[in-house]
């Protein structure tokens, strides 16, 4: 496998050794050893499942005080996935990383705790998996609203499919007194 630092600390793009022959193809999506190995701690404790249409964009989500790391990859389809750093005092706070994933390029990308995460689809449909560090819970559940004009992130929909909810999140800068504090690994 080989794994990918990105410009935000914590983020890694993983790209999986795919084994093919006549049948098909192989790959191990998780491995614990070697993934902290790479820098992705874990231990999981929740695994999500997602799919979606051309056009839906979900996120950019993140739960506070119960932050999750998230491995996250598609099975089907492709979508343009985005990393936003809100973790207060972070060198890299207020940047993003962002990385197309597809059932074809079989990358994944590690989010850390402490932040936002999203992603818009650029097929037909896509199918979406996200292995987490920390439980759901429903009252810790947060967003910055995915459009906002600081970060300027090239989505590639103009008028995306969104929820209720991702329709009436804050910008960073609104939301900035109520993000997490970063906490540097070392």
């Amino acid at each position: 496998m080989r794994v990918t630092t990105t410009d935000i600390q914590g983020v890694l793009l993983i790209e999986p050794d795919v084994f093919r022959d006549p049948r098909g193809l192989f790959l191990e999506t998780y491995h614990a050893r070697r993934y902290a190995d790479a820098g992705i701690p874990g231990p999981f404790v929740q695994d999500n499942y997602s799919q979606s249409m051309r056009g839906t964009l979900r996120g950019l989500h993140y739960q506070e005080p119960h932050a999750q790391g998230k491995l996250v990859m598609v099975t089907d389809g492709a979508v343009y996935d985005v990393v936003v750093d809100i973790r207060k005092g972070s060198p890299s706070f207020s940047r993003w990383y962002g990385a197309e994933l597809s059932a074809e390029n079989r990358r994944q990308v590690y989010v850390p705790p402490g932040c936002a995460h999203g992603f818009c689809v650029t097929s037909d449909r896509a199918s979406f998996l996200y292995k987490c560090t920390d439980y759901y819970a429903p009252g810790d559940e947060r967003g910055i609203i995915w459009n906002d004009p600081a970060l300027a992130i090239p989505w590639p929909v103009a008028a995306p499919i969104l929820s209720a909810k991702d329709l009436i999140y804050k910008s960073l800068a609104e939301m900035e007194q109520a993000l997490p504090r970063y906490r540097s690994a070392g």
